[in-house]
């Protein structure tokens, strides 16, 4: 399986990097060139996919995704149609992005952050780009909340009671939700 991970990390490539370990033919995109310097053992291509095209040919990838990134682009539309140029017919298309309804309160804390979505406004700009089966759901950043769904209860009843700014990675992820849009071309 082709995986294409946009924005794969401003340096780090972990998620590249742990694609690569469960043997996808793994492929980053990266608008810093600090990418490519820091990991010259994975495939990353730079590009500002604000206004460049993903340089890759029509009909490449098996799957798309992207963490984080779509919140950061003044042109999502371009994400959008150009991660539908490259992917294969039935590819899927994965976007992450930060919740505006559980992140309200901190989400312009980070500057670089020029567009929000909630559920619906997520799932709308997918099928505004002829995706289909497309699926919007939130998400925890806590893998154990994915191995044992009944903890997502305990950080629902909590949520009201952690600040909106604590430091501790844990409380902050219960608190804050992601949206996790799939779809196919």
């Amino acid at each position: 399986m082709k995986i294409l991970d946009c924005g794969c990390g401003c340096g780090r490539g972990d998620l590249l990097r742990e694609f690569s370990k469960l043997d996808l033919d793994a492929y980053g995109l990266d608008i810093s060139a600090r990418s490519q310097e820091l990991n010259s053992d994975l495939n990353i291509e730079i590009c500002d996919i604000n206004s460049q095209n993903i340089p890759f040919l029509d009909n490449s990838f098996d799957v798309v995704f992207s963490k984080s990134l779509i919140g950061h682009l003044n042109n999502t539309n371009h994400l959008l149609k150009e991660s539908h140029r490259v992917l294969r017919e039935g590819g899927l298309l994965i976007i992450m992005s930060p919740d505006w309804t559980s992140q309200y309160k901190t989400i312009f804390d980070d500057p670089t952050l020029v567009k929000f979505f909630t559920k619906k406004s997520l799932y709308s700009v997918l099928s505004m780009h002829e995706f289909r089966k497309i699926r919007v759901n939130h998400s925890r950043q806590i893998p154990i909340v994915w191995k044992y769904h009944f903890l997502n209860y305990i950080c629902v009843i909590a949520t009201p009671f952690i600040p909106a700014r604590v430091t501790v990675s844990f409380l902050r992820w219960s608190r804050e939700l992601m949206l996790i849009g799939s779809c196919i071309k």
